[in-house]
């Protein structure tokens, strides 16, 4: 029977995998390139195989190393978590936050649920919401915190990330080839008047309106089924649907700034702590460019 893996020796096992060479990983992390070598020979003799292949430019892994590698990545990660949970003071109080429903089941969820079980005595209070219902909720004293989109640059506060509106098709179907193209909107809304329906004005594209509705999920719906074509946030594109670009003959509808706007009545360690949570959930879609404005 192998000895149990240590933590340690799977760390340094990444690093190299990472850098591909044991000098480059030594220095990240900040250990002799002899004790970097000697630690992954034990991390072999551990696993009883050879885990990498030397070379004059570096090293590359076996296939018993890539078959380690993402096991050693989970390990490492769940250590990482770990001790950044134990390290952080537990937060008191109610944060009471606004979410659009276009992330309400992708960048959200698992984020609000890890930051409820490392603060359990924190109150999370969420509303799922369009932009003018977090908007009012704010002005009312209703949240604490709010993301929001904004189309226009009109809206200060924290920017996010930047998630184009596009339109959508399934791609299963050839809806988007029908003239007049039947289309879902969101029921009264000003947005879908001055953004999306305009956009297709501009580019001359006759268009009839097939299907309205409210949520974000309709509008996904109406797509996946193959009933229209749709306005959706690049990001909450649904599986078995793709985006029209320019080469099918359809334009972008907007450059969504996603925003992180706060309630000046309000603040604190848990508000802030759910910031911060929001903010990095939020890295993957990051703009490049400067986090605030306004």
């Amino acid at each position: 029977m192998y000895p149990p893996l240590e933590s340690d020796l799977l760390r340094i096992f990444v690093a190299v995998a990472q850098a591909g060479n044991v000098t480059h990983a030594a220095e990240r992390l900040a250990r002799t390139q002899s004790a970097v070598s000697m630690q992954v020979r034990k991390l072999e003799d551990s696993v009883g195989a050879v885990l990498f292949e030397r070379g004059p430019r570096g090293v590359s892994l076996t296939p018993e190393g890539k078959r380690l590698l993402p096991y050693a990545r989970r390990i490492v990660g769940l250590v990482d978590e770990t001790t950044a949970a134990m390290r952080t003071a537990p937060l008191d109080g109610p944060v009471r936050v606004g979410i659009p429903e276009e992330y309400n089941q992708t960048v959200l969820p698992n984020a609000l649920a890890a930051f409820a079980e490392i603060h359990p005595n924190i109150e999370v209070t969420v509303l799922c919401g369009y932009t003018a219902q977090q908007l009012a909720a704010l002005e009312a004293d209703q949240l604490d915190l709010a993301i929001i989109f904004d189309w226009c640059d009109g809206i200060s506060g924290e920017l996010l990330a930047v998630d184009p509106t596009v339109w959508v098709a399934s791609a299963a179907h050839g809806r988007h080839l029908e003239r007049p193209v039947p289309v879902a909107v969101y029921w009264r809304s000003s947005w879908c008047r001055d953004f999306a329906l305009r956009s297709l004005e501009r580019h001359t594209i006759p268009y009839r309106i097939a299907y309205t509705c409210d949520t974000s999920g309709g509008l996904r719906s109406a797509v996946t089924s193959g009933l229209t074509i749709a306005p959706l946030s690049r990001s909450n594109i649904p599986p078995g649907a793709r985006e029209l670009t320019i080469a099918d003959g359809f334009p972008s509808i907007d450059s969504s700034r996603v925003i992180l706007k706060r309630n000046p009545r309000r603040s604190g360690p848990a508000i802030e702590g759910m910031a911060d949570m929001i903010r990095k959930s939020f890295g993957p879609l990051a703009n490049a460019g400067d986090q605030a404005f306004g």
